[in-house]
């Protein structure tokens, strides 16, 4: 039986200047501009026809504080397709207390990556299913990488970063994946930091060589202009595309995706 593929919209979510939680959009991670109000934008997308929901907190571990479970709260109460939520995971009782906030899954980057037995921590005490470990991924064209691609007629690696991508670590991406997958994670979310919000395609080289690395399901960000891009991210082994922009701004619908989808030949629930 073929599996389908799924189509995840996602928020990324700050505290606004007047000290509330609201969507922005970037690109590079950098230059936000405010996009929405999270529960409002989570209720439209579980109309729409989401296969899954994605909210990640993206400045919580680069501030060091908490994700905003009141928040998870409110869009857990508006979603009926899983969900899943990010940003300052740090240990197995922030897994717990997201969880317990209405969250089926939780994505953990730089908790993961400084302390990799939280893997497998979270694996034993939730299931594998539950813990999805994101990945934020950047072009390397140096000497110091583990596995490379040609990247525009140049030999490129991946470097793991961490913090929302404002750091480093010398990780090399496609291991990390392997490592992740070794200690129990049950899905890999891969973005890209060199295509984020740019809508000029996902970083096919990263998202093939994360999935011809590992077994374990595979979410492609970061980039999406449109419904041939996920084509293109399923022809290189995802199992899941995740969007943001093209959805936030009304550039196309998840049902005019999913359509394009299925006209060639790629399994997707309409």
């Amino acid at each position: 039986m073929t599996l389908t593929k799924r189509i995840i919209p996602c928020i990324d979510v700050d505290i606004d200047e007047d000290g509330t939680p609201a969507v922005y959009t970037g690109v590079h991670f950098e230059d936000l501009q405010h996009t929405g109000d999270p529960v409002e934008m989570a209720r439209r997308y579980n109309e729409a026809g989401a296969d899954e929901f994605v909210f990640l907190d993206i400045t919580a571990s680069a501030e060091g504080r908490e994700t905003m479970l009141s928040v998870v709260e409110g869009v857990a109460d508006e979603v009926f397709i899983p969900l899943t939520v990010g940003g300052g995971i740090r240990t197995r009782e922030d897994v717990k207390e997201t969880l317990r906030a209405g969250a089926d899954k939780v994505s953990i980057n730089t908790g993961a990556l400084e302390r990799p037995d939280l893997i497998g921590k979270g694996a034993a005490a939730f299931g594998s299913q539950c813990i999805v470990i994101s990945v934020d991924a950047k072009r390397r064209f140096d000497e110091r990488g583990e596995h490379y691609e040609q990247v525009d007629g140049e030999s490129c690696w991946f470097e793991a970063t961490i913090k929302g991508g404002r750091e480093g670590t010398g990780r090399d991406v496609v291991e990390w994946a392997r490592e992740a997958e070794r200690r129990g994670a049950g899905e890999l979310f891969v973005n890209s930091i060199d295509a984020d919000g740019t809508k000029d395609g996902y970083d096919v080289p990263l998202v093939r060589a994360v999935c011809d690395a590992v077994s374990t399901p595979v979410i492609a960000s970061s980039g999406c202009g449109g419904p041939e891009d996920c084509f293109e991210a399923f022809e290189a082994g995802a199992d899941a595309a995740l969007a943001a922009s093209i959805f936030h701004y009304g550039e196309y619908s998840i049902a005019e995706v999913k359509e394009y989808l299925d006209d060639r030949g790629v399994p997707v629930r309409l």
